[in-house]
């Protein structure tokens, strides 16, 4: 098998807030997508960080008294925080306001520059009379132009799609002081997005987006495709424009360049592989996004046609996922069902929810549900009753009377032998995202090593001296059925992963070591790996 070389990113979290449950369906995602990449062996590099710019981190950092450099730096840390502690395995997790990704962006610029794909316009633009400040796109609401949908932002509409002007809404208010906006004039510069219509359309019948974002594309180029404007005027926390004072871009220019400056960082420490390489417009390496469906207007549109201008490689694919929503619900404060990462960690393990939502995922994008009574359900019925339970079944009966070693041969070659050709189809499944299929197909196999032990009675065999050595076989089959199983599990559940090869004593298990029967191997003693859910824990998180 070839040797690939992969870039994989996660949108950034804007640095205003900590990691919500909602955020981590992308989180997992990708880090499951990765972690299956590099049990394959490929040099696949994951980049994430905190989105850290924008009129809004402004206003955050001036109501606590510091400086917005400061305020990103600590919710940067403490989304990192969150992220690890959600077994999420970053190469490098960036902070898009470092001096690495400023540099790009201004490098960026530049190229855009050159090929005349930046032009200068003045525009009106909302301004709030009262705080006496131009109002970003999120600070006007108002109804729909197209729709009527009330209570929209000023950037696009959550009911109908459209994407629109702040003062293109009907009835806006500021949503800083509740004034009305009044417009003001001022010089913008613009990308000239329209140039790349074409190359556009010729990207996205390549095979690099799922089909609702082709539709929402197709809607998107039928409204006309129109100038993007990439600055922002002071006060702005943002990186300047070069040679125009007052001007920053704006935060959507430079947060996508973050995965490329954080990548940067990343093989700045490796002399075998190539930064310029990797960005190339004719590269061989390949480069994947993954993100919620809010935002993939920036990243299949403007991010793209940003690389073009530059003369840089555009992505392979774009992987969007839907919302989460929460016993059938939209995440609510009032419903005590806005469930932020830490609150979730407070009771119960990570690991739990990782199964959850891969059980859930496939490669479409639709809304994924996190009902909590089903979620408690099945994480016990699945991986404690199922596959840990294999384990803890033959395990006791190795310990105690075979001194912890299985048995010379292996009994049942023929069943061995289709758990490990299952694993064709549970990678491909794996590779194309469809991961709720990859966990049926586990799950289906832990049933039929349970189904053995049930048959093979190895608690019956064990009374009987004569029977001793066939109840031995029978559970070092089934021990090695929970090897296997364990390996496919890896990319969801790492720590149980870890803790289950250092009781098998077979540390570093890659998906090729599923080939290998264990035989006259020694193992340890059983611990328990994993403990039921407990109504109250699922209950605690409401509150």
């Amino acid at each position: 098998m070839k040797k690939r070389q992969i870039l994989v990113t996660n949108a950034l979290t804007y640095a205003n807030d900590m990691i919500h449950l909602g955020h981590l369906v992308g989180y997992i995602q990708s880090d499951v997508w990765v972690r299956f990449q590099k049990m394959l062996g490929h040099d696949c590099t994951y980049i994430c960080g905190s989105d850290c710019h924008g009129t809004p981190i402004m206003l955050r950092a001036e109501q606590e008294n510091i400086a917005p450099e400061q305020l990103v730096q600590q919710v940067s840390e403490a989304q990192a925080k969150d992220c690890k502690d959600f077994l999420i395995e970053f190469d490098y997790f960036c902070n898009t306001n470092d001096d690495e990704n400023r540099l790009l962006t201004e490098m960026i610029y530049k190229r855009l520059n050159e090929k005349k794909d930046i032009v200068k316009k003045t525009i009106e633009q909302a301004y709030d009379p009262e705080k006496k400040i131009f109002l970003p796109d999120r600070y006007v609401k108002g109804e729909c132009p197209r729709c009527g949908a009330a209570d929209q932002y000023g950037d696009s509409c959550e009911v109908c799609g459209t994407t629109y002007s702040p003062m293109d809404l009907k009835n806006p208010v500021s949503v800083l002081s509740g004034a009305t906006p009044i417009t003001k004039s001022s010089e913008h510069y613009f990308f000239q997005l329209p140039h790349y219509e074409k190359a556009l359309k010729q990207w996205m019948k390549e095979g690099s987006l799922q089909e609702q974002t082709i539709n929402k594309l197709n809607e998107w180029f039928e409204q006309g495709l129109r100038d993007w404007d990439i600055s922002r005027d002071s006060p702005y926390f943002g990186f300047k424009v070069p040679n125009a004072p007052g001007k920053y871009f704006y935060v959507w220019l430079d947060a996508p360049i973050g995965y490329l400056s954080g990548f940067k960082k990343v093989r700045d420490k490796h002399d075998d592989l190539d930064f310029d390489e990797y960005i190339k417009k004719d590269s061989k390496t390949e480069l994947y996004h993954f993100l919620g469906k809010d935002i993939m207007y920036f990243h299949s549109l403007f991010w793209p046609a940003v690389l073009m201008s530059a003369n840089m490689r555009t992505p392979n694919a774009i992987f969007v996922h839907g919302f989460l929503t929460i016993n059938g619900k939209k995440m609510s404060k009032s419903r005590g069902t806005f469930i932020k990462a830490q609150t979730y960690l407070e009771h119960l393990d990570p690991e739990y929810l990782r199964y959850y939502f891969a059980a859930k995922l496939t490669s479409h994008t639709e809304d994924i549900d996190l009902n909590l009574e089903d979620f408690r359900l099945r994480v016990n019925s699945d991986l404690v009753g199922k596959v840990v339970n294999i384990a803890s079944r033959c395990a006791g009966f190795i310990n105690k009377r075979f001194d912890n070693r299985l048995s010379d041969i292996c009994v049942e070659p023929d069943l061995f032998q289709s758990f490990v050709e299952a694993g064709d189809n549970i990678a491909e499944y794996y590779e194309q995202r469809e991961f709720a299929h990859a966990v049926r197909e586990i799950m289906a196999l832990a049933d039929q090593a349970n189904r053995y032990i049930d048959n093979k009675k190895p608690w019956a065999l064990i009374k009987d001296p004569n029977q001793e050595k066939q109840a031995h076989e029978v559970c070092s089959v089934g021990i090695n059925l929970f090897r296997i199983l364990m390996i496919y599990l890896k990319p969801i559940l790492p720590n149980l992963a870890k803790q289950s090869e250092d009781f098998l004593n077979t540390p570093n298990q890659n998906w090729e070591s599923r080939k290998v029967v264990l035989v006259n191997h020694q193992i340890k003693l059983f611990k328990p790996l994993m403990q039921r859910i407990e109504p109250t824990s699922v209950e605690a998180l409401k509150m």
